[in-house]
């Protein structure tokens, strides 16, 4: 039997989500929401002063993604359980977030019950994924290793966007010219760029085509 509810950290990059998020559970019973993060690396320091039970977190935030965040949370809290909530339906980000220690994964349209059985099932100690990607996890695991080509890409951190960017950084394209390739808003590209540079740990741009190109990117 647990004592007391269950202690939570939401981490969401979109404060009006968060928040509502974070009122809609605090009105429950069995739940506190004993913090709240705005992106990955300020996830870090909430999570290591809380010590939550469990994590709720988005993917996609600027300064550290929530796939980064959860490989440290999960490394350096291990009783504390990841529930990834995002927008993201991508098969990469499902199986990175899998791969970083989520033990949960729901799509932002979940509904308030299914949150809480979310957070409930992990932190007892469970896996849970919403039905439609528990499916995709059987599927993929069903077909065997052809399917797992993906995952060896390098930079693993990286969404597929940004790897795409980084391609073109490696080429020497400058922000405007990718925005240009890429169809893409020259601040979006910017971005990516920073965001690039955060998960890759380099200083510059420089730094960032070296690593790019060891990894047989630019070409």
């Amino acid at each position: 039997m647990r004592d007391g509810p269950i202690r939570v950290v939401l981490v969401d990059d979109h404060p009006v989500y968060r928040d509502g998020l974070a009122a809609l559970l605090d009105s429950g019973d069995g739940i506190a929401v004993v913090g709240t993060a705005g992106d990955g690396r300020e996830a870090l320091a909430v999570v290591a002063a809380a010590r939550p039970d469990v994590v709720v977190m988005d993917v996609q935030m600027p300064v550290m993604d929530g796939v980064e965040a959860t490989r440290r949370i999960t490394a350096s809290t291990p009783g504390t359980g990841v529930v990834v909530l995002t927008m993201s339906e991508e098969d990469e980000t499902l199986f990175l977030a899998i791969q970083a220690g989520a033990r949960g994964y729901l799509l932002k349209g979940a509904n308030q019950a299914q949150i809480v059985q979310a957070i409930s099932a992990v932190a007892q100690g469970g896996v849970i994924f919403g039905p439609a990607l528990a499916r995709r996890i059987a599927d993929f695991f069903a077909a065997g290793p052809a399917r797992t080509g993906g995952l060896d890409e390098p930079f693993p951190q990286l969404t597929p966007r940004e790897r795409e960017v980084l391609d073109l950084v490696a080429a020497g394209r400058s922000n405007s010219q990718i925005a240009s390739t890429l169809y893409l808003a020259p601040k979006t590209v910017r971005n990516n760029v920073s965001a690039i540079f955060a998960k890759l740990h380099v200083a510059d741009r420089a730094e960032a085509i070296v690593r790019a190109r060891d990894a047989g990117l630019g070409r």
